[in-house]
């Protein structure tokens, strides 16, 4: 006897036929991945906000320290995109297992190394660069990890439920951005400030090699994607997945990266600056600053499963749609709201930002999964996930407080509402996706943005 999946519920069972993982399995690996990536890029960003100012830059004095720790945060923006072309390239030609094995042994190892440089007081210059580069290596890491977890999920996954298992890789951005503040909280209320910003600040990026090994081991155990291992056999795989994709879907990788680009520029508004200006401007202690990023987590979570909920009822440009319309609204009063200056108005503020957000990201990994074709569909979502980082994630966050010194909250409202706008605008102009076959050749992706050129014809000599 069988059974016909209902849309949004989750369908635990072998998406590929005998011998494939379960999909918790699949899940899982996914889920621990990009937990990791979240939470070193967590960790950092609150280190930024909370130690860097102090131990890499005391030269520089209070404010240029902190403007120069937010830059040491938005350079691994900028190896992203890097990362993204060259993880994607071996991930779409020698496939996604391997490459997902390597961008969690690089992070793994960026982010010990920045939790054993010693501070500028020992070594002087030395210090931040190691820093900045340790980030670059994070940066180009994670341009490769979340597509590769996206689609380790998406192309196991029953068409059903593929947004809730294509969500699994930013639920895990969500657990480590609760689990970041955790750590960072519990070692906080553990020791004194000055024992905190000697060594204690530490302690959380040695630890992530823990968490590291178990997601290796985890990963080990499962065999490449269907819908990949298909691909190659029929059709064999592309010279240059970066080319091809661009010379055969420029309008779906235009209008992907706009779309991404909201999310980034809420999310880290919320979680990186916000940090910082809440405790410069509103005078709210580190502690309640950390207890307020824990259920920051758990909003992103419970934004998400709404999301992907509907997207996999009714599809994922309504839900996309949806959800920006209402952002756009709110970021214009998250100032406002914040500037009460308690710590629940601060709390509301942020966690409001990250739920109304997250329900744009639910859908995310589906969407953008469904609109690329598999031969180059690794490096095409990697690269529009994180070209969307560098002008959404880095720049933000860069000039919110020099916009906030010179004009007033209200100025930088008004840009964060006009660039969800614009992500609003690049959804409108992709087409659902909802009832595509990621392992269909040449499937019905024309409507997504597919270049008028790309025939049959297009495929002689391009593949090895």
């Amino acid at each position: 006897m069988t059974t016909t999946p209902t849309p949004g519920v989750p369908d635990p069972t072998p998406a590929s036929g005998n011998g494939s993982p379960s999909m918790r399995k699949v899940g899982l690996a996914s889920l621990l991945g990009t937990t990791i990536e979240f939470y070193d890029f967590v960790i950092f960003g609150l280190a930024a906000a909370l130690v860097f100012p102090t131990v890499f830059f005391p030269a520089l004095g209070a404010a240029a320290g902190t403007v120069a720790s937010f830059a040491t945060l938005g350079v691994a923006f900028a190896a992203r995109p890097l990362g993204s072309i060259l993880f994607g390239h071996f991930g779409d030609r020698l496939g996604r297992k391997k490459t997902l094995v390597a961008t969690l042994l690089l992070m793994g190892f960026a982010t010990l190394v920045v939790g054993l440089v010693p501070s500028a007081d020992y070594i002087g210059v030395a210090a931040p660069i190691s820093i900045v580069l340790m980030r670059i290596l994070q940066g180009v890491a994670a341009g490769g990890e979340w597509a590769g977890a996206t689609l380790f999920s998406s192309e196991y996954a029953p068409k059903s439920s593929r947004a809730f298992w294509s969500n699994l890789p930013s639920v895990g951005g969500a657990c480590g951005t609760s689990l970041a503040s955790a750590t960072y909280l519990a070692i906080s209320l553990s020791m004194s400030t000055e024992a905190f910003l000697s060594w204690g600040w530490r302690i959380p990026f040695i630890s992530s090699v823990v968490l590291v090994g178990f997601s290796l081991w985890v990963r080990l155990t499962i065999d490449e994607t269907p819908v990949f291992r298909k691909e190659k056999s029929q059709s064999g795989v592309v010279r240059v997945p970066f080319a091809e994709a661009l010379r055969n879907q420029p309008k779906a990788i235009f209008l992907a990266s706009g779309m991404v680009v909201a999310i980034y520029a809420v999310h880290y508004s919320a979680s990186a600056y916000l940090v910082s200006y809440a405790t410069a401007i509103l005078d709210l202690t580190r502690t309640q600053v950390l207890a307020v990023g824990i259920g920051s987590g758990m909003a992103m979570i419970a934004g998400q499963m709404v999301g992907v909920y509907f997207a996999d009822r009714i599809g994922r440009r309504k839900i996309m749609l949806t959800a920006y319309g209402i952002e756009t609204i709110w970021v214009l009063a998250l100032f406002p709201i914040i500037n009460v200056n308690t710590l629940w108005a601060f709390a509301i503020g942020v966690w409001g930002t990250l739920f109304i957000n997250s329900v744009a990201t639910g859908p995310l990994g589906a969407f953008l999964s469904e609109t690329f074709e598999t031969r180059y569909r690794y490096t095409a979502i990697g690269f529009c996930y994180n070209i969307a980082g560098v002008l959404g994630g880095a720049i933000p966050p860069l000039i919110a407080a020099g916009i906030i010194a010179a004009y007033g909250t209200t100025v930088y409202g008004l840009i964060l509402a006009g660039i969800v706008l614009v992500s609003w605008a690049c959804v409108w102009g992709l087409s659902e996706t909802r009832h595509v076959d990621l392992d269909a050749p040449n499937s019905d992706l024309a409507a997504t943005g597919r270049g008028s050129n790309d025939t049959a014809g297009t495929e002689v000599g391009r593949r090895t």
